[in-house]
């Protein structure tokens, strides 16, 4: 079973709402009522308190005092500076002892007019739309697509074990990989060998033997139909409104792209990798 990615983001989006409501709940009106000087209630409603929040959790950094404390702080000037995921800036985060400052210092050159980036973390380019509201403009190596799988370890057993066998892994874009080889293709390497092994539980090691090769043409049309029908189940790129003026529609637009590209990448390597395999096991029907 495959999970969309787009599911995920609407589920984590209701529960961080819910988790924020309930925070919100828990302090007004009984602050509003309890200390009306400091609280005035038209101050504190809910639209006031959620666009605070996300101004908190959007240009907040996590720094290290000279007391060996983490604290979360609003950074003057720092805030200012944008997420890439090719940085001018890396390393941060820590309260310079001997000036009482935070440095924030290069780790490649910056020109004079140029716009300084900094990296805001290890982060997919989902958690980046979902909590910063922007997506990156290079390629991230960290946009996976989770996938919750059911391979059944042994068909056979299929009917007196009706527990599903489930494994999660997580794909990305195959333009990151260097090795497109017979036995890799671009795909991650836990994904095919637990799909290698849910067809042959004994298998040791992978030679280039006509079994092996018959089970690498069985995975790989396999995963190249489960990418087509999870690409194609984002609608046809021709019928997305790029014409709006949204910038929240232009976002959902951009990141259906990011997804299409990543699916497509994917079928792209299983189809190469599928004319790998065939052309190996020519060699023993000739």
């Amino acid at each position: 079973v495959l999970l969309s990615n787009v599911i995920r983001i609407c589920d984590r989006l209701d529960r961080w709402g819910n988790h924020l409501r309930a925070q919100y709940d828990e302090l007004f009106p009984s602050l509003c009522n309890d200390h009306p000087d400091v609280f005035p209630p038209e101050q504190y409603r809910w639209e006031q308190f959620l666009w605070a929040c996300e101004l908190w959790y959007s240009n907040s950094m996590k720094i290290m005092f000279t007391d060996g404390k983490l604290r979360t702080c609003l950074i003057p000037i720092a805030g200012f500076l944008n997420h890439s995921t090719c940085p001018h800036i890396m390393h941060y985060g820590k309260v310079d002892s001997t000036t009482n400052s935070i440095k924030f210092p290069l780790s490649r050159s910056c020109n004079a007019g140029q716009q300084c980036f900094l990296g805001y973390g290890s982060f997919s380019s989902s958690h980046l739309l979902t909590f910063y509201g922007f997506l990156p403009q290079l390629d991230n190596y960290y946009d996976v697509i989770p996938l919750d799988i059911d391979v059944a370890s042994n068909e056979d057993c299929a009917d007196t074990d009706p527990t599903p066998d489930w494994t999660s892994h997580m794909v990305r874009g195959t333009w990151f990989s260097k090795n497109h080889g017979i036995f890799h293709y671009g795909l991650p390497p836990p994904l095919l060998d637990r799909m290698r092994r849910s067809r042959n539980p004994s298998l040791q090691s992978m030679t280039l033997t006509p079994e092996n090769l018959e089970i690498e043409l069985d995975i790989l049309r396999d995963l190249c139909s489960m990418f087509e029908e999870m690409r194609d189940g984002l609608g046809d790129p021709e019928l997305d409104n790029r014409e709006t003026t949204s910038c929240d529609v232009k976002l959902a637009v951009d990141f259906k792209d990011l997804q299409r590209r990543i699916f497509s990448s994917i079928v792209a390597s299983c189809q190469a990798g599928c004319e790998l395999v065939e052309c190996e096991l020519q060699i023993y029907t000739l």
